[in-house]
C-alpha cells in the first residue's frame, strides 16, 4: 500500500508526459568536435574560418542553415560543398564521440518513471541513427525527429510532430537542450524548456529564453527531473 500511494504522489506532481532531447551538446559531449569540422570544412575550400563562438552558435540547426548561417556573405554556391567537406571531416571523428556521464543512467530512470522520450536534433537522420547506434540507444527513444525531415529549429515543427506521432500535449511537453534554437523552438511551439549550460550557446544567452531550469551539469539535470517534471 505504501508503493501505491508513493506512485500515486509521484504521478499527481507529474508536470510532462513527453520529455524531448536535443543530442549534440546536450546528450552527446559533441559541440567542440563539430566546431572543428566546421572550421575545418571552411579552411579546405578557401573560404573565411569562423572563430570558436561563430562555429559553436550554429550548432543545432539543420546543415544547411548551419553552414547560411556561419558564413552568411558567402556565394550560395560553395553551401553543398561546405556540407560535403564538414561531413568528411566529422565522419573521421565521430565514432571516438561519447555521452555525456551520466546520461545513460538518467535516460535509464526517466523510462523506467513512465516518460516518453524523444529526440529534435539538427542532425540527419543517418547520422542520428549511427550515433543512436554506436551508444546502444537504438531503441530507447519513442519517436525522433531530425532536421533532414522537416523544418529546421526554431521552427516548430519537430515539436509539433513529436507530440502528435505519440498522442502527447505540447503543454505537458519540454525540450531540454542547449542552445537558444532549441528553447525558442519550444517557445514557438508552446512547450516548455530546460536549459544545459555544458553545450554549444552560454548561459547568459540561454537565459534571455527564460527557461524553467538551467542545469550546469548532468546530475543536475537528472536531480531537478526527477525532482520536479
Amino acid at each position: 500500500m505504501e508503493l501505491a500511494e508513493c506512485t500515486a504522489r509521484k504521478m499527481a506532481r507529474k508536470q510532462f508526459d513527453l520529455i524531448v532531447f536535443d543530442w549534440d551538446g546536450t546528450l552527446m559531449d559533441s559541440t567542440a568536435t563539430i566546431a572543428r569540422c566546421i572550421q575545418a570544412a571552411a579552411k579546405d575550400l578557401g573560404l573565411p574560418v569562423p572563430d570558436d563562438n561563430m562555429a559553436s552558435h550554429v550548432i543545432g540547426l539543420g546543415l544547411q542553415e548551419a553552414m547560411e548561417a556561419v558564413l552568411p556573405s558567402v556565394d550560395a554556391k560553395y553551401y553543398p560543398r561546405m556540407i560535403e567537406r564538414y561531413r568528411y571531416h566529422y565522419l573521421t571523428k565521430d565514432h571516438v564521440l561519447t555521452l555525456f556521464e551520466g546520461v545513460p543512467a538518467m535516460l535509464a530512470e526517466l523510462t523506467q518513471e513512465g516518460y516518453f522520450l524523444a529526440v529534435a536534433t539538427g542532425k540527419s537522420r543517418v547520422g542520428l541513427n549511427r550515433a543512436l547506434d554506436a551508444v546502444n540507444l537504438l531503441s530507447l527513444f519513442d519517436a525522433t525527429r531530425c532536421a533532414d525531415e522537416t523544418f529546421s529549429k526554431p521552427h516548430p515543427a519537430m515539436l509539433q510532430e513529436l507530440t502528435r506521432e505519440l498522442g502527447q500535449d505540447i503543454k505537458r511537453t519540454v525540450m531540454i537542450g542547449d542552445t537558444t534554437h532549441d528553447l525558442q523552438m519550444a517557445v514557438n511551439a508552446g512547450a516548455a524548456g530546460i536549459a544545459v549550460e555544458y553545450g554549444a550557446h552560454p548561459e547568459h544567452q540561454l537565459r534571455t529564453l527564460n527557461p524553467l531550469f538551467s542545469a550546469s551539469s548532468v546530475p543536475i539535470l537528472r536531480d531537478w527531473l526527477s525532482r520536479h517534471a
